[in-house]
């Protein structure tokens, strides 16, 4: 606790005053210094990495040290997540990367909502591109940190050849990847979320499984991310197309577009302009979605709930709504180095209290005892 109030008191006289990408990008510098000195990532991994056998999950064929991991969007460039997860974090995942490297949006593209400790972004899949990602996760080391990769459609590239286009990205990452998600729901790519219509993504999925099976020797899971704005019968339309195309699982959710309810002076609001919004508000929505998925698809896919999770109670009511694994990002802005420590820690608290052994017990628990009830 007194670690959290240490970093919120920096945050507050000291982070907030500097550009929140000029602070993105200083805070990623120190991370990768850290992994340059010898022996720090070693230690802070001693020191912070779940060891906990209750917070064990095993999911996409892999086994997870805790269910924690880091949302697409921080480590865009992948060059520091074994730093990432010796903070703490049980995966993380790298991207958005396209095929091509591209710059994104122009600055300034990133805002903070302190008030209602929340992010507007509209970064647009700035990222060196795919062949550069490889080359970096190449080099990681095997057995080590869970990875990733999330990827998206070039902007350049036109809406018609987007499904070529994911296909020349995943062709060269899945070989180097523990997971693969398709991003089509951000809402800074212009047409992208038009990929979320269920052909259309029938037809993404399929194309991109034939090249993840040609390419590797191993199968990759393949997993997809929607956006918080679609209906109950989008939601179930792609939760049946993902059972029927044997994906591996679904992220829920993206970012938003909306901005009611906003604590936040309205002037800061309309400063901050278009873009996805993550952190708090987004909570009870992403909430709602992995209930409405968790009741269509029961235990068949692994779901991965990200959106407003900032404590370990947030995280304990995914993982009991259906969520087998929980991913944060704008919790980890606002709760600075030791915030996937912090929520491993009281996750595991929170399984002992419920008298569990094990955190995979608790994974869909509140459907299973509201079905207990009903009958």
């Amino acid at each position: 606790m007194a670690n959290s109030r240490i970093y919120r008191t920096l945050f507050q006289a000291v982070l907030v005053r500097v550009d929140p990408e000029t602070a993105h990008t200083l805070v990623r510098a120190a991370v990768r210094w850290m992994g340059a000195v010898p022996g720090a990532r070693q230690a802070l991994r001693r020191l912070l990495a779940p060891r906990d056998d209750a917070l064990r999950v095993h999911a996409l064929g892999l086994d997870f040290p805790g269910p924690v991991g880091l949302a697409a969007g921080f480590d865009k460039d992948a060059d520091c997540f074994q730093e990432l997860t010796a903070l703490g974090f049980g995966f993380v995942e790298v991207g958005t990367v396209t095929a091509l490297a591209q710059h994104g949006s122009e600055r300034p593209r990133l805002f903070r909502l302190p008030a209602d400790r929340a992010l507007v972004n509209r970064m647009g899949f700035n990222n060196p591109g795919a062949p550069a990602v490889a080359e970096r996760l190449h080099r990681r080391q095997r057995g080590g940190a869970i990875v990733g990769v999330n990827v998206g459609r070039t902007r350049a590239v036109s809406p018609d050849r987007a499904i070529a286009d994911y296909r020349e990205c995943v062709e060269l990452l899945a070989p180097l990847a523990d997971y693969v998600v398709l991003n089509v729901s951000s809402p800074n790519t212009p047409g992208l979320r038009e990929l979320q219509a269920v052909d259309r993504l029938a037809e993404l999925v399929a194309e991109v499984r034939r090249a993840m099976d040609g390419g590797t020797r191993r199968r990759v899971p393949l997993l997809v991310k929607v956006a918080p704005e679609l209906s109950d019968e989008e939601l179930d339309a792609i939760a049946d197309l993902a059972v029927s195309a044997e994906l591996d699982g679904i992220v829920a959710v993206n970012t938003t577009t909306a901005r009611e309810g906003l604590r936040s002076d309205p002037g800061a609001v309309a400063a901050a302009g278009d873009g996805g919004l993550s952190g708090a508000p987004l909570g009870a929505r992403a909430l709602e979605v992995l209930r409405r998925l968790r009741a269509r698809v029961g235990d068949r896919l692994v779901l991965v709930s990200v959106g407003g999770v900032e404590t370990p109670e947030d995280a304990w009511e995914r993982i009991r709504a259906g969520a087998t694994l929980v991913q944060g990002y704008t919790g980890f802005v606002y709760g600075g180095p030791l915030w996937p420590y912090r929520m491993h820690r009281g996750l595991a608290r929170l399984v002992r209290e419920a008298g569990m052994t094990s955190i995979q017990q608790a994974v869909g628990a509140e459907g299973a005892m509201s079905s207990s009830i009903s009958r």
